[in-house]
């Protein structure tokens, strides 16, 4: 009898770890933290197994910024239809994202302002995550009127305080998302200038255009954050307004920054091909617009049809045109 009982129990100890086996295999022993109301499991093998690098799921963080959208939209497209990937976008704010990769919650990003700009988000996380280098350069934030302003009576920062100027702007700067580098920055040249008077209205970068398109459409006076690359110079004729003082930073990098161990988890051909991708300036603006008019997918679209040899070039890293400058 005792015998019997013996042989009971241990199948029964077997069937309970068969399970706890099955289900930590499935679900992870973890879960991570929230990221935008979705929660997202951890990875608990290491990278560099044999079930890791087959993983065909990448994660992108992302803001509807209008250059990140078809930048992030591009990669994916790339990453699914040429390498065989699925590809889940997570739109989070800025800092979430950082924090998103440094915690291995999020793969990979395709919007880091450096060095400036997401300076202080850099600083937390640089130790945890990985440079995949830049997407593209000569980037630049700053807060830009209508050409219509005259330049007389409204030049620079420093002209914000004259009072017939705040009158005429109804002491509103018009921003975009509350955590961006951008609106951090516009915050400290409000204290720098001495422009305690005017309102920085957080919205997004969708709620700027509007501001700016009702503005113009009216033509009247407006001050709104923006940022180079942006559709909004190829639509409007716009400056920025001068910064003495460049307390809203100066020329920057846009780089993509993968999680520790992204290159083991996958295949080698995935970070290669985010190393490679490179943008000028002219032709992501130009993409930018056509995205604005006919919807991001199609402008994906018509950019690998007229740039087969660049994108082929930063997937397979062989070079059959001349690289971008």
């Amino acid at each position: 009898m005792k015998q019997s009982i013996k042989y009971v129990l241990n199948g029964v100890f077997a069937v309970a770890a068969v399970a706890v086996f099955i289900y930590v295999y499935a679900f992870g022993a973890n879960p991570a933290g929230p990221i935008n109301g979705t929660a997202v499991t951890a990875r608990t093998q290491p990278a560099s197994t044999p079930a890791a690098a087959t993983d065909k799921t990448i994660r992108i963080g992302w803001t509807a910024w209008a250059d990140a959208e078809f930048v992030t939209k591009l990669a994916r497209r790339l990453l699914h239809n040429r390498l065989g990937y699925h590809v889940d976008l997570v739109m989070s704010d800025i800092g979430i994202q950082y924090q998103g990769v440094a915690n291995g919650d999020l793969d990979v990003m395709l919007m880091a302002w450096l060095p400036t700009t997401h300076r202080n988000y850099w600083k937390k996380v640089s130790d945890k995550v990985m440079d995949l280098g830049p997407l593209y350069l000569n980037a630049r934030l700053g807060w830009v009127v209508p050409d219509y302003v005259p330049a007389k009576t409204l030049d620079s920062l420093i002209d914000l305080k004259k009072t017939a100027v705040m009158k005429r702007l109804n002491s509103r700067i018009y921003g975009i998302d509350p955590g961006s580098g951008l609106m951090q920055a516009s915050q400290k040249a409000i204290d720098g200038y001495g422009l305690t008077g005017y309102d920085l209205v957080a919205s997004s970068g969708a709620g700027m255009t509007a501001a700016l398109k009702r503005a113009i459409r009216r033509h009247r006076w407006v001050v709104a954050t923006a940022w180079s690359p942006h559709w909004i110079f190829q639509k409007w004729h716009l400056r920025y307004l001068k910064d003495p003082k460049h307390l809203l930073g100066g020329r920057e990098q846009i780089h993509a920054v993968a999680r520790r161990g992204f290159y083991n988890h996958f295949d080698p051909r995935v970070t290669g091909f985010l190393t490679r991708m490179y943008i000028p300036m002219p032709e992501l603006e130009q993409a930018m617009l056509e995205a604005r008019d006919n919807g991001v997918e199609r402008a994906v679209s018509t950019y690998i049809k007229d740039h087969t040899g660049r994108v082929d070039y930063w997937l397979s890293g062989r070079l059959t045109e001349p690289p971008a400058s």
